[in-house]
């Protein structure tokens, strides 16, 4: 499917801005909705909308039946080995506080450490230190080069006995670096560390298989993947989550209840307190299947196009940029100016029909230790062109020659 076909499929893509049309480029914080997604939650509003697992009648069991196939197909999206191992949150947040919750009520003490990188999101850091502050544990922190890539090495000599949980990004959303997942787990593993994957930014570009990595725990969103907003996945491996404790109480998550004494509802349900999202699961199942039916190789080949003729492009334009450099680097671009504050730039990019992200990006301690107040960011998807990367150019040059 050629890429002007594709954006039929993205009504929005349609829309003019300062009656210009509409370039967005802000698709890591998140992307656009194809038809298909928009239709089936709206079809399930239509036709299933029931409370699901415990009625007796034609509508819930309906939406119960198609509830469980879309755990079933997220299993096989992400090449899980069980659908119990798959749990329903709100999105990445949601997942990454739950383990943190969980995993450190069951495993963490005084004097133990989890390990972070300089990289994450703050919803990869502030969950851990909270739960470190409440197990008087100890927040390690492994940095970057200068290129923007993990330190490895700066890894594997943090690792230690008390190491009892890392946890890494697999894509940056602030710099774009692909981090070697399978080869941080390897490491941790032979530090008997278990490891929890934030794949928010990774599930949108690449295949992810979570037996392949043999990760402990993958956590995406389905927001940044065309999918619906409110609505994430939690992948852990079963025999974590069995020894883990329940996130949060109420119906479904129970199997027996007295005024003396409540007894556990099995995986996954245990981890899914209360009246689920049924509609949005059901737009992210619609969203895996819209991105399985394209195909990551096409999908990659497509962003590896626009991103490195974004690189060339924006690297022509006087005093511009690039804020990270590394080898692997999924479609996001962030850059600055150094005489100019990027709220400038995005405010400017907006007035021409550009949408871009502007700030920390939920990333404060990176930009701090890169000594930056915030950087632009744009970033790529699936129905982006080179002619909107030419538009971006043009508007970056026009806003140099203004405010120079």
């Amino acid at each position: 499917m050629g890429v002007q076909e594709l954006r039929r499929s993205f009504p929005i893509l349609e829309k003019r801005v300062n009656n210009r049309p509409l370039v967005y480029l802000d698709n890591a914080a998140t992307t656009q909705k194809p038809l298909e997604v928009i239709e089936r939650i709206s079809n399930y509003y239509r036709e299933e909308n029931s409370n699901i697992h415990r009625g007796a009648h034609y509508l819930s069991n309906l939406a119960t039946e198609a509830y469980e196939n879309a755990r079933k197909s997220i299993r096989s999206f992400i090449n899980a080995e069980n659908s119990s191992e798959i749990i329903f949150t709100r999105g990445t947040t949601e997942s990454i506080n739950l383990v943190a919750h969980s995993f450190g009520e069951k495993y963490l003490k005084k004097g133990d450490e989890i390990v972070i990188s300089a990289m994450e999101h703050h919803s990869n850091i502030v969950p851990w230190q909270i739960a470190c502050s409440r197990h008087e544990a100890r927040l390690r922190v492994v940095p970057i080069t200068a290129g923007g890539e993990l330190d490895m090495d700066a890894f594997r000599s943090i690792l230690g006995e008390k190491t009892r949980l890392a946890a890494i990004t697999h894509v940056s959303n602030a710099l774009g670096t692909i981090n070697p997942a399978r080869e941080i787990i390897e490491i941790a593993h032979k530090n008997d560390t278990p490891v929890l994957i934030d794949g928010a930014q990774a599930t949108p570009h690449m295949k992810v298989d979570v037996r392949e990595l043999d990760c402990d725990f993958y956590c995406f969103s389905g927001h940044k993947m065309y999918g619906p907003m409110g609505v994430g996945v939690l992948y852990g491996k079963e025999k974590w989550l069995n020894e883990m404790p329940p996130y949060q109480s109420g119906g479904e998550m129970i199997k027996d209840v007295s005024f003396e004494k409540t007894t556990y509802n099995e995986l996954p349900f245990r981890f899914e307190a209360g009246t689920p999202n049924v509609a949005d699961v059901l737009g992210l199942e619609a969203a895996t299947s819209f991105i399985t039916r394209l195909g990551y190789d096409d999908i990659a080949s497509h962003e590896v196009e626009l991103l490195e003729y974004a690189k060339e492009k924006l690297g022509q334009i006087e005093k511009l940029r690039f804020l990270a450099s590394p080898r692997r680097q999924s479609s996001v671009l962030s850059f600055i100016f150094d005489d100019i504050h990027p709220y400038d730039t995005g405010v400017l990019l907006d007035k021409m029909g550009v949408a871009v992200r502007t700030g920390h990006h939920c990333t404060q301690p990176l930009m701090d230790i890169l000594e930056v107040p915030g950087t632009v960011r744009a970033s790529f998807g699936v129905y982006n062109t080179t002619e909107e990367v030419d538009i971006l150019a043009d508007a970056l040059a026009r806003i140099r020659e203004m405010l120079a």
